[in-house]
């Protein structure tokens, strides 16, 4: 064998180690597309795991997402992010009332029985 000659060439040996790359090689892509696919659907399952009253929008935006990518960064932002506390947060800033949405509510000493025209029911206080 001279220096120059190259290993393994026109061997069965050169053959195996062909078929070991091309699975190695099928093997990483199908790695990759499959660690894509379970970021993609990150939104959808954080909707789910939080029983999120907007799944059809951000299950839309997701599948949006694989063509236009920003869509993809908004359907996160809406899964992730409690819509109604946010909301809540900024009125009270708005209000001016900062001071009162950072400090807990205090238990007063007494306490009282809220008259039947002001108890809401459950669904009532959902749809408010």
């Amino acid at each position: 064998m001279s220096l120059v000659s190259m290993p393994f060439v026109d061997s069965g040996v050169d053959t195996a180690l062909h078929i070991v790359a091309a699975v190695i090689l099928v093997g990483s892509i199908a790695a990759a597309a499959y660690g894509f696919w379970r970021i993609h659907e990150l939104p959808i399952q954080k909707a789910h795991t939080k029983e999120h009253h907007q799944l059809g929008l951000i299950t839309a935006l997701t599948w949006i997402g694989f063509i236009w990518h920003w869509v993809w960064v908004l359907a996160v932002f809406i899964a992730f992010v409690d819509g109604e506390q946010a909301l809540r947060r900024i009125r009270d800033i708005w209000k001016g009332d900062d001071k009162m949405a950072d400090e807990p509510i205090q238990a007063s000493a007494t306490p009282t029985t809220p008259s039947a025209s002001t108890v809401m029911t459950e669904k009532e206080a959902e749809h408010a």
